[in-house]
């Protein structure tokens, strides 16, 4: 993320999520991580993923399901975890997670 980027935070993980989910990144209903393990990798808090997840599933891109977590909308439920990919996602933003909870691999 970058902070001296006018676009607020939340804005910028709204639109890098989209992107993943756009370009194949992230597939039709493959679960994505954790908000708090996206915040590690990203440098944000929690929140600041968990308000641009909202905006997402408002769009229709993802959808929230108690027990299910997040997944990315159109496909079956219950599909695999889409992680090693948006980890990668995640390391092309040159983010790390050092000190924090590692991606499941």
């Amino acid at each position: 993320m970058d902070r001296g980027d006018p676009t607020s935070l939340h804005e910028q993980v709204t639109t890098e999520i989209r992107r993943a989910i756009t370009e194949g990144e992230a597939k039709p209903g493959e679960r994505l991580p954790p908000a708090r393990d996206l915040a590690a990798v990203l440098g944000v808090n929690p929140n600041t993923v968990l308000k641009a997840l909202r905006e997402l599933r408002d769009e229709g891109l993802v959808t929230f399901g108690r027990g299910r977590g997040v997944t990315v909308a159109g496909g079956r439920r219950g599909g695999r975890r889409s992680w090693p990919r948006l980890g990668s996602w995640c390391a092309s933003l040159g983010a790390t997670a050092t000190g924090q909870r590692s991606w499941p691999g």
